[in-house]
């Protein structure tokens, strides 16, 4: 059986960084993906990529509507092996950290943590507010991985797309998904 591995969306700036991971996992013969899209992401899906908001569905197995609460991630009997949200706005953090589930993506955050399935925030916000921060905070205490995508130098990237593969790399490495990863390797 394959791992259902759950997308989420949100509308911050990074929408290359979940379409490129997206186009990984569609590589990975024993993982379904399966994907949700806030109308945020929507919006910045258009400005900062060329694709269709069609092309990047069909990137995954199953798709979602945000509004539809009663989707099967939403209930904690479906299982999943668990979820990233990339990228994730800080208002998706603070949703989830407060318990407020009023659409599908933050109820199926709400079930990764109430189930203690994995879940991974790529958040994105710069500079970060103390409330920011403190949501932060508390998210990785009741259980959430934050994974900033932070630009790395050890790895000599040389493009913009090198740096975000990079990432993804990092990401798909929390599942144990990841093959090409650059290790350190010290001095």
């Amino acid at each position: 059986m394959k791992k259902r591995l759950l997308v989420g969306m949100s509308g911050a700036s990074g929408a290359p960084i979940a379409v490129e991971l997206l186009r990984q996992l569609q590589k990975q013969e024993f993982v379904e993906t399966h994907l949700i899209i806030t109308t945020g992401a929507e919006l910045t899906l258009r400005q900062e990529t060329e694709l269709s908001l069609d092309e990047v569905k069909s990137l995954a197995d199953v798709y979602y509507e945000n509004d539809k609460i009663g989707a099967r991630p939403a209930s904690g009997s479906f299982r999943m092996e668990g979820m990233i949200i990339v990228p994730c706005s800080m208002k998706t953090v603070a949703g989830i950290v407060s318990g407020y589930s009023e659409n599908l993506l933050l109820r199926a955050a709400d079930v990764m943590l109430k189930e203690r399935r994995k879940l991974v925030l790529v958040a994105r916000e710069s500079p970060l507010g103390t409330v920011h921060l403190r949501n932060l905070y508390e998210m990785s205490r009741i259980g959430g991985i934050i994974m900033p995508p932070m630009l790395t130098y050890y790895n000599h990237s040389k493009t913009i797309e090198d740096c975000t593969r990079h990432m993804v790399q990092r990401i798909l490495r929390q599942f144990d998904l990841s093959e090409d990863c650059y290790e350190w390797e010290g001095m």
